[in-house]
């Protein structure tokens, strides 16, 4: 065996990723995998393997650990359209360049493989740890509903949805910097796992304008304000509605409700989405209306990104 042909063979392919040492017959290569999802790794490990035919080869792999932070995405109660906000947020904080992964915590109520045009899809595993499922808007998802069959009602206690919730946040998010997750409503067992075991760097609550809402939302700040977490800010969902006919406009939910909220509670309104048609059909096709024309999300998406600049 040529040494030297085999060391320049591996580092072609390789690159600065490699540290060969090679000893008559026998080739140790040090791969760095910082960054690389579990394809990509697997990839390059065949390059290499290749490169190195006719070698006794012993090959490690090495990483960084990647800086990640997680964005939780809360409300009160259910029904506010916590989740569409969560997805439309993460593919807009995905357009302005960020690396951006969803988690679906909701375990009782998944819902994200529907927004994000997943359904159907199931995440593989790698090393005991789960492989997020790559979606077309640029976004890797993994969700307990891609787990389960379609339907199907989880009656879990508290300890088992814990443990899903950190097969889902400690999954193989490779390069991924940014974790939106989708929790529950309300403040149990998954918030409080969320806070105590994976802190998030932040959280955004929504709620609708009206006042049933609001008095949740509140008791919501107050769990992540106990714990420790930073609130980004508080998005007013379902706010105003435009006829598609008469083009006259109505609050059905009240008005002004969450800004006034978040001023009352010292923390940050980051933004209204309104109550249309085209958000809920697009929403429910698969179709999130971030990845197209946006002029509703990408705004609030800009206030949580210099907030995460910020902090």
């Amino acid at each position: 065996m040529d040494a030297d042909r085999t060391r320049t063979a591996i580092t072609q392919v390789a690159g600065a990723r490699a540290t060969v040492r090679v000893e008559g017959a026998r080739v140790g290569v040090v791969l760095d995998g910082t960054g690389m999802d579990a394809a990509a790794r697997d990839a390059l490990e065949a390059e290499v393997r290749a490169a190195a035919a006719g070698a006794e080869l012993r090959l490690v792999w090495t990483a960084e650990r990647v800086a990640r932070r997680l964005v939780a995405v809360a409300s009160g109660k259910g029904g506010v359209g916590k989740s569409t906000l969560a997805a439309n947020l993460a593919i807009a904080l995905h357009r302005r360049g960020a690396r951006v992964g969803l988690v679906d915590a909701d375990i009782y109520g998944p819902s994200q493989p529907r927004l994000m045009g997943a359904e159907g899809t199931r995440p593989t595993a790698h090393d005991k740890r789960l492989d997020p499922v790559p979606t077309r808007w640029g976004v890797p998802l993994l969700s307990i509903g891609q787990l389960v069959e379609p339907g199907k009602a989880l009656a879990w206690r508290g300890p088992m949805t814990a443990g899903a919730l950190s097969q889902l946040v400690d999954a193989d998010w490779g390069a991924t910097e940014t974790l939106v997750v989708d929790l529950p409503p309300g403040t149990g067992d998954v918030q409080l796992t969320m806070v105590q075991k994976h802190k998030p760097a932040g959280a955004v609550i929504v709620s609708t304008p009206q006042d049933l809402a609001l008095i949740d939302a509140t008791r919501a700040v107050d769990l992540f304000r106990a714990a420790g977490v930073p609130i980004i800010g508080l998005v007013e969902n379902m706010a105003g509605y435009a006829c598609p006919h008469c083009g006259q406009l109505s609050d059905p939910f009240g008005q002004g409700g969450a800004e006034a909220a978040a001023a009352r509670l010292g923390i940050p309104f980051i933004g209204r989405v309104p109550l249309t048609i085209a958000i809920r059909t697009a929403s429910d096709a698969g179709d999130p209306p971030a990845a197209g024309d946006d002029t509703v999300f990408a705004p609030i998406a800009a206030k949580v990104a210099d907030w995460l600049a910020a902090h």
